[in-house]
């Protein structure tokens, strides 16, 4: 199977220029996709857009990533209602400092015949001058051709407009294009569907100045089976940088990936051939409940954005956090699962702290009173034990690792307890 009839297998061709397919069946070419470093991480969504690099090298093809240092300082207004906050040049190249380590672990660099580069469009949008910028290249934009494009388009019609820094972004992507093309022969770009306006005009601007044929190639942009933007919920974006989105984190939200998105997901941002996936298809038809492509799709990005070992840890920390009892748990899962839990520092005294007394302190329960009425109806649980006892006593003992108790009410409403050493 040639990478274009991969592509449309796999869902991902939503629209290509003339010539494409023939192109990626019997050449081996050089394409490119544009990173906004307008945040420290790539997240989910870019995640498909890396996937789609990765893929084109794996048929043979030699993949060029941008990482927008220069259009980075103007911002994309596609699919924005609104203007983008300007970064300073310091926050841009932290933030393509952190995007270029996360896209090595996808692309294989080096000497090879297709190996992969990163580059920075600074490195030439920030030796150009307004006036031979103008002269060269802005003579062949006409502005009733930029007005066509839905991404200027959208923006006209809102009540916020579009200034004239983000009107020039199609211009300097097609400039890209161009560098691109004349520096290592670059044929096709590739992006998501909102990035369609921009690639034609660089496609056009290589055919006006090079009379060369260039392509362009866009994927749909993905939403969830009920139309929510995907990788949004409700803790807000999904990243792929550790501290920003742990790990366990990551692995959960693959693995609560709604049944009728598994599948899609698996073609999206996995390696997996048509065999596998339509066994998984089939797995999830005849017992859904047991989630196989779900666990599948977690283990497999997983692994290939956080490391193998990532997937183990998080698999060990999800038995300890749905298991009968954590008491003996490592306190490092603990801590990784319960991240974004609320917790509170308390100092035990010698003899103890009367568990009603704790549940009221951590505000699990708004008097002592009913933090009793609580555990005699069996609401409470001490580290993922029920408790019965009203009267107990948690001490240091019960702390995990002597660092940690963890207080539930009901199924979810967890508190971790971070003890503090008297004295």
């Amino acid at each position: 199977m040639d990478l274009f009839r991969e592509f449309e297998w796999r869902g991902l061709v939503y629209d290509a220029t003339d010539g494409v397919r023939d192109a990626l069946a019997t050449e081996s070419i050089t394409a490119y996709i544009g990173f906004d470093p307008t945040a420290p991480s790539l997240h989910v969504g870019s995640l498909l857009t890396v996937m789609g690099l990765a893929r084109l090298q794996r048929f043979g093809h030699s993949p060029i990533a941008i990482v927008g240092g220069g259009t980075g300082m103007i911002g994309d207004p596609s699919g924005k209602s609104q203007e983008r906050v300007l970064l300073s040049r310091e926050q841009v190249d932290a933030n393509v400092a952190g995007i270029r380590g996360q896209l090595e672990r996808f692309l294989e660099f080096g000497s090879g015949p297709n190996a992969a580069r990163i580059v920075d469009n600074a490195d030439w949008l920030g030796a150009v001058d307004v006036l031979s910028f103008l002269r060269d290249v802005g003579k062949h934009f006409t502005v009733n051709y930029m007005l066509q494009k839905e991404s200027v388009n959208r923006r006209l019609e809102s009540e916020e407009g579009i200034s004239y820094t983000e009107f020039s972004y199609l211009v300097l992507q097609a400039y890209d294009y161009l560098q691109l093309f004349d520096r290592y022969g670059c044929t096709l770009q590739m992006g998501g569907s909102d990035q369609w306006g921009n690639i034609t005009a660089g496609v056009e601007l290589i055919r006006k100045l090079r009379s060369r044929k260039a392509h362009g190639l866009v994927w749909p942009l993905l939403q969830t089976a009920s139309g929510v933007k995907f990788g949004k919920t409700e803790t807000g974006t999904v990243w792929l940088d550790p501290r920003l989105t742990s790990p366990f984190q990551f692995y959960q939200f693959w693995l609560n990936t709604d049944d009728g998105d598994a599948i899609r997901c698996l073609k999206s941002f996995t390696f997996r051939s048509r065999d596998e996936i339509d066994a998984l298809a089939r797995a999830t038809a005849e017992a859904a409940e047991r989630r196989e492509a779900q666990r599948t799709l977690a283990r497999d990005v997983t692994a290939l954005v956080h490391g193998r070992d990532q997937v183990e840890r998080a698999e060990r920390a999800a038995a300890v956090l749905f298991g009968d009892s954590i008491g003996n748990a490592n306190v490092d899962d603990v801590l990784m699962v319960l991240a974004d839990s609320p917790s509170t520092e308390l100092t035990l005294p010698a003899g103890g702290m009367a568990l009603v007394e704790m549940l009221a302190a951590v505000k699990l329960a708004p008097s002592k009173a009913e933090a009793t009425r609580l555990v005699k109806s069996g609401g409470v649980y001490v580290n993922n034990v029920r408790a019965t006892d009203e009267r107990a006593r948690l001490t240091d003992a019960d702390a995990i690792g002597g660092q940690v108790i963890v207080l539930r009410k009901g199924r979810k409403d967890q508190h971790l307890v971070r003890v503090r050493r008297a004295g």
